[in-house]
C-alpha cells in the first residue's frame, strides 16, 4: 500500500516504469522555442567583477533625514536592565538626600553668592543651543570671579539639570585640571550619576585624571558604572584597584558594579568568584542584583553548569531567589535554547510563590523560540495576556526576530503588524531587527519603508541601526558599499563602537576581503576597545567562508589561550570551516565532544550539526545529529527537514525519506519547492519516473512554481527509463514556461539518446546547444562517446572525435587526445 505523502493529498498513482516503445522518437529544434536569457542568467555570463547593485543613496538618505544631531559628548541614557535591577536605582538610595527640586521658593538658593545671580539668570534664560556661546562669552567672569560650585548647585538644585550637564562638559573643556576642587569634581559626578550621563562622565575621565583627586566611595562607584556602560572595563577594573589602594571600602553596590563589569567583558569567571570571596569575607549580604549578575554572565559565556551550580549553592546557603534571579537564569537557558530546562524554572517559582512577571515571559518565549518552537513562544503572548501581563515591546521583538532569523518574513512582518494594532509601540530595537531581516533579502524599499515608519513614531535610528546597514552590505562584490556606510555612519556622528568593528570584520570577511577584515581587527584594538568572543567569531567566519579549518583551528587556539571560552557560535563556525573544507573529521570531533557532554548541545549547534554532515554527505552522521536534536526535544525547521529528505533522496532510501515527509506534515510546516525537488529526485533515482512526474503535477496544482531544477530532475527520470518522447515533452513544456535549459538538461537528454543509440538525434541536439550559445562541456563528448562504445561502434566513435573541431574549434587537442584515448580504451576491453 503506498504511502499518502501529503496531507490532503491523493496518493502517487501507480503507473508503468518499463520503458514504452518510442519509435520514430526525433528532435525537432524548429519547435523548441527557448525563451530569452533571464537577468540572473545575463547576470552570470557577464563580467564576474560586476558589482551588486540597490538603491543605497536612497536609504542613506532616510536614516540621514531620521538620524539625531549628535552633541560633542554624547549623552548615553540608562536602558532599563534586563533583570530589572538597574544600579541607577541603588544610586538614588544612597544619594537621594542631594536630590532638590525648586518648588518656585528662591529661599532655596540664598547660598548663591551675588556675583553669580546674574550669570544665573543669563543661564536659565539662554536656549540650550547658544548655552556654549554665552559661557565663551563670560569666560574670563567665570574662571576668575564666579563660584561655580555654588553655580552649578544652583542650576541643579532649580531642576536645569540639562545646562548643568552642558556647564560640566564645558568647565572640564576650560580649566586646567590640576586648579578643579576635590567637592567640584564629587558634585559633577553626582549631577551625572543621577542623569544617567555615562559617556560624559567616561569622557570626563579621560581628559582629567582621576589619581589627582580625592572623594567618596559613592562618586567613586558612580564612575565605576559609567565605565561599565561605556564599554570602557580595563579602566573600570584599573580604577577599582585605585580605589582599594587608596583604602576605601567598596559598598555593596561598587561589588555589583565590578561584577557587571567583569560579566561584560567576558573571560572572567575567576574574576568574579574572587569578588564574591571579598565580599563574604566583607561581610556583604547578596542581593538580587548580586545573584542576577553573576548569572547573567554565566550566560554570556555559555557557562551552563556554572550557572546552575552558583544557584544550587546560593540556595543551600538559605538564599531566597527572587523574581530578578529566577528570570536571570531563565536567560541563561533561554540564551542556549534549552526550553526544558526554562519550563523547570518556571515551575519552582510557582512552587516557591514567586510570581512571575513580564521580563520571565520574554525569558521563555526567548527560550521557545531558540529552540525553534516559534509558534509556541508567539502564542505565549496570548497566555500572559490572560494573565492581565500585557507584552512589550520586548516581547515582540523577540518572536518577530526569531522568524526572521528562521527566514519566515511575511510571518514576522505579520507579527509587528499585530504588534501595532494591539498598541503596543515598536522601540528602535523591533525595528532594527526588522531592518535586520529585510536586509538580509536586499529588500531595499520596504526598508526604506520602515525607515520612513521609525521616523513618524519618533524613534530615531542609533548606533545598532547603522551597524544593521553595515551587515546587510556584507555580501561578495559589496566591498565598496561597506566603506560607504560607515563613511556615512561617521558623518552622522556615530563613532564606532566594539560591535560596529566586530560588524565590520563580519562584514568584510563575506565581501571575501580578508586583509580589510584583519585592518578592522588592528583598527579596534588601536581604538582602545578590547577583543571580545564576537570578534574572533567575526574572523572565524571569514575563514570558514573560505573553508581554511587549519587556519581556524589556529585562531581557536589563540582564542583559548587567551582566556576565551568558545560559545555555540564558535562552535557552529568550526563546524561550518570543516564542512566547507570537507574534514568530516574534524566534524566527528566536534560531535565527540557534543555526544560526551562536553560541549552543551544548543538548538543552533545541534542544527549546524546536521547541516555540517549533510554539506560532507557524510549519511551517518547526519543520522545520529538528526536522532540526538529530536532526543533534546528541539523542533526542526523546513531547511533541517529538507535537508534530511534530500540525503535520504540521494541514497535512494525511501522509507526514511517518507519519515521525513510525515515528520514535515506532523510539525504544521508547508513543503517548499526543495521539498517537491528531492522527492521528485528520489523517485528519478529509483526508477519511478511517473512519480516524479505526479510529485511535479501535486507542485503545480498546489499554485508552485518549478524551477530548472524540477525540469531536469523529471527530464532525469524519463532519461534513464528510456522514455525520450516524455523526456521532450518535459523539454517543450519547460520552454513553453520561460525556463531556459542549462548544460545539465542537454546532457541528460544527450546520454537518454546515445544510451538508445539515437545518434542522429545526438548530433541535431549538439548543433542547437551551440546554436542557443551552450557549448558542449568534456561530460557532453564522453556520453556520446560512451553511448557509441556500448553500442560496439568504435569507428563512428572516432569519426565523431574527428569532427568536433569543425564546430568546437575551443575544444583543445588535449581533450580531443583524451576522447580518442577512451575509445581505444574501450576497444581493447
Amino acid at each position: 500500500m503506498e504511502e499518502t505523502f501529503f496531507a490532503s493529498k491523493p496518493a502517487f498513482l501507480l503507473q508503468p516504469t518499463k520503458p514504452i516503445s518510442s519509435p520514430n522518437v526525433k528532435f525537432n529544434s524548429s519547435t523548441l522555442s527557448l525563451p530569452s536569457l533571464l537577468p540572473q542568467q545575463q547576470l552570470q555570463q557577464q563580467s564576474s567583477s560586476s558589482s551588486h547593485s540597490f538603491p543605497l543613496d536612497s536609504l542613506l538618505q532616510h536614516l540621514h533625514v531620521s538620524s539625531p544631531v549628535k552633541p560633542y559628548l554624547p549623552s548615553l541614557h540608562v536602558m532599563p536592565s534586563h533583570n530589572q535591577c538597574s544600579l541607577s536605582s541603588h544610586f538614588g538610595k544612597e544619594d537621594s538626600s542631594s536630590i532638590t527640586v525648586l518648588g518656585g521658593d528662591d529661599r532655596l538658593l540664598d547660598f548663591l553668592p551675588n556675583n553669580c545671580k546674574f550669570i544665573f539668570n543669563s543661564i536659565l534664560e539662554c536656549p540650550v543651543s547658544s548655552l556654549q556661546s554665552f559661557l565663551n562669552s563670560v569666560k574670563v567672569e567665570l574662571r576668575e570671579e564666579v563660584d561655580l560650585i555654588s553655580l552649578l548647585k544652583a542650576l541643579d538644585f532649580s531642576g536645569n539639570t540639562d545646562k548643568a550637564i552642558l556647564m560640566i562638559e564645558w568647565i572640564v573643556l576650560n580649566s586646567d585640571s590640576d586648579k578643579l576642587e576635590n567637592q567640584m569634581i564629587e558634585l559633577m559626578v553626582k549631577i551625572l550619576g543621577r542623569k544617567s550621563q555615562h559617556s560624559v562622565t567616561s569622557t570626563f575621565f579621560d581628559v582629567i585624571h582621576f589619581e589627582d583627586f580625592t572623594m567618596n566611595i559613592q562618586a567613586w562607584t558612580i564612575i565605576l558604572h559609567a565605565y561599565s556602560r561605556s564599554g570602557k572595563y580595563d579602566k573600570a577594573i584599573t580604577l577599582f584597584d585605585f580605589i582599594k589602594n587608596r583604602g576605601l571600602s567598596p559598598t555593596l553596590v561598587t561589588y555589583n558594579v565590578m561584577l557587571d563589569v567583569y560579566g561584560k567583558k567576558g573571560r572572567s569567571w575567576d574574576k568574579i568568584l574572587s569578588l564574591l570571596d571579598e565580599m563574604r569575607i566583607s561581610g556583604l549580604e547578596f542581593d538580587e542584583f548580586t545573584c542576577s549578575t553573576v548569572i547573567s554572565a554565566c550566560g554570556r559565556e555559555g557557562l551552563l553548569e556554572e550557572a546552575k551550580s552558583f544557584f544550587l549553592k546560593l540556595k543551600l546557603r538559605g538564599y531566597v531567589p527572587g523574581t530578578v534571579t529566577y528570570n536571570a537564569l531563565l536567560q541563561v537557558f533561554g540564551k542556549a535554547g534549552a526550553y526544558n530546562e526554562a519550563l523547570s524554572v518556571l515551575k519552582e517559582m510557582e512552587e516557591n510563590n514567586c510570581p512571575p512577571d513580564l521580563v520571565t515571559y520574554n525569558e521563555l518565549i526567548a527560550a521557545y523560540v531558540r529552540a525553534g518552537f516559534h509558534e509556541e513562544g508567539a502564542a505565549l503572548i496570548g497566555t500572559m495576556t490572560d494573565k492581565g501581563i500585557l507584552p512589550n515591546a520586548v516581547t515582540y521583538t523577540t518572536v518577530i526576530d526569531a522568524l526572521g532569523k528562521a527566514g519566515r518574513e511575511e510571518k514576522a512582518l505579520s507579527m509587528f503588524a499585530h504588534m501595532k494594532e494591539s498598541g503596543c509601540v515598536p522601540n528602535v530595537c523591533t525595528y532594527n531587527s526588522i531592518l535586520g531581516m529585510l536586509g538580509k533579502k536586499s529588500r531595499i524599499e520596504e526598508m526604506m519603508g520602515i525607515i520612513c515608519d521609525m521616523k513618524s513614531c519618533g524613534c530615531s535610528p542609533n548606533r545598532v541601526t547603522w551597524n544593521t546597514i553595515l551587515a546587510m552590505c556584507g555580501n561578495k562584490g559589496m566591498h565598496k558599499y561597506v566603506n560607504r556606510v560607515f563613511h556615512e555612519m561617521k558623518k552622522s556622528g556615530f563613532e564606532p563602537n566594539r560591535d560596529t568593528f566586530n560588524t565590520l570584520i563580519s562584514a568584510y570577511g563575506r565581501c571575501g576581503s580578508e586583509i580589510d577584515a584583519g585592518k578592522m581587527h588592528d583598527e579596534m584594538v588601536k581604538a582602545g576597545f578590547s577583543p571580545c568572543i564576537t570578534t574572533y567569531n567575526a574572523l572565524l567566519n571569514t575563514l570558514a567562508r573560505r573553508g581554511d579549518w587549519k587556519a581556524a583551528e589556529l585562531l581557536l587556539q589563540g582564542m583559548s589561550d587567551k582566556g576565551f571560552k568558545p560559545n555555540e557560535t564558535t562552535y557552529s563556525l568550526m563546524l561550518h570551516c570543516y564542512s566547507k573544507g570537507g574534514n568530516v573529521r574534524g566534524i566527528e570531533k566536534i560531535a565527540k565532544e557534543i555526544y560526551d557532554g562536553h560541549i552543551f548541545p544548543s538548538w543552533m549547534l545541534s542544527r549546524t550539526l546536521i547541516l555540517a554532515n549533510f554539506k560532507c554527505r557524510s549519511l551517518s552522521g547526519m543520522e545520529r545529529a538528526f536522532q540526538e536534536f529530536i532526543k533534546n526535544g528541539y523542533k526542526p525547521d523546513l531547511v533541517l527537514l529538507n535537508s534530511m529528505l534530500s540525503i535520504f533522496s540521494r541514497n535512494m532510501m525511501c522509507k526514511q525519506a517518507h519519515q521525513i515527509l510525515r515528520h514535515i506534515r506532523e510539525s504544521g510546516l508547508e513543503p517548499d519547492l526543495i521539498t517537491y525537488n528531492s522527492l521528485m529526485d528520489m523517485y528519478a533515482r529509483t526508477g519511478e519516473c511517473w512519480k516524479a512526474q505526479e510529485v511535479f503535477n501535486v507542485l503545480l496544482k498546489d499554485g508552485g512554481k518549478p524551477d530548472l531544477v524540477s525540469y531536469n530532475t523529471v527530464i532525469k527520470g524519463f532519461c534513464r527509463q528510456g522514455l525520450m518522447k516524455e523526456a521532450l515533452g518535459t523539454l517543450t513544456e519547460m520552454t513553453q514556461r520561460d525556463i531556459r535549459p542549462c548544460i545539465v538538461t542537454y546532457n541528460t537528454l544527450i546520454a537518454g539518446f546515445s544510451g538508445r543509440g539515437f545518434f542522429h538525434e545526438v548530433d541535431e541536439l549538439i548543433d542547437y546547444m551551440f546554436e542557443n550559445k551552450c557549448r558542449p562541456n568534456e561530460l557532453t563528448y564522453n556520453t556520446v562517446v560512451d553511448g557509441y562504445c556500448k553500442s560496439r561502434r568504435y569507428r563512428e566513435a572516432l569519426d565523431f572525435v574527428a569532427r568536433i573541431n569543425e564546430r568546437d574549434d575551443s575544444y583543445g587537442d588535449q581533450a580531443l587526445q583524451r576522447l580518442a584515448s577512451r575509445v581505444r580504451k574501450n576497444m581493447s576491453s
